[in-house]
């Protein structure tokens, strides 16, 4: 799935970018494993610490001390902050809570993922079962697809 991404976008001559919290920048990391990604791929942000969120990656401050980090607007502000402040096509966002322990009253599993791209503002939320990195493969998988989606 992951060349399948890169090549649709490498055809349609786009481009994507990701601001990455719970993954740490897996989503990024994954999709330049295919050789050529650098065609498609513009970077990534990594902003694991919740003051980067609206830092580099431009999410309201105001909707992080009201709801936390984690939260599907957060995740659809990621996604939006990945594009502009990247300069891509298409921006993944993605916060969410790997485990073990609850965040802010969020259990673990729980994983908001965003996608902001030319007449696109989606979020999708997800329960995933298992421990810190079965959370964080199922995330980066997650994304991909949804990316994948949005391309067919």
């Amino acid at each position: 799935m992951i060349a399948e991404v890169v090549s649709a976008l490498i055809e349609r001559g786009e481009t994507v970018a990701t601001a990455e919290s719970l993954t740490a920048g897996l989503v990024c990391a994954t999709l330049t494993e295919v050789p050529g990604s650098s065609r498609a791929v513009r970077g990534g942000l990594v902003v694991y610490a919740t003051e980067l969120k609206a830092r580099l990656a431009g999410v309201d401050p105001r909707l992080l001390a009201e709801h936390g980090a984690v939260h599907p607007e957060v995740a659809a502000q990621l996604a939006t902050g990945a594009r502009e402040r990247c300069g891509a096509d298409w921006g993944l966002g993605l916060t969410g809570v790997a485990g073990p322990d609850d965040q802010d009253g969020v259990a673990p599993g729980t994983v908001h993922i965003g996608l902001a791209g030319p007449g696109v503002r989606q979020v999708r939320t997800h329960r995933f079962e298992g421990d810190r990195a079965a959370v964080r493969t199922a995330s980066v998988r997650a994304a991909l697809e949804l990316l994948r989606q949005s391309l067919a």
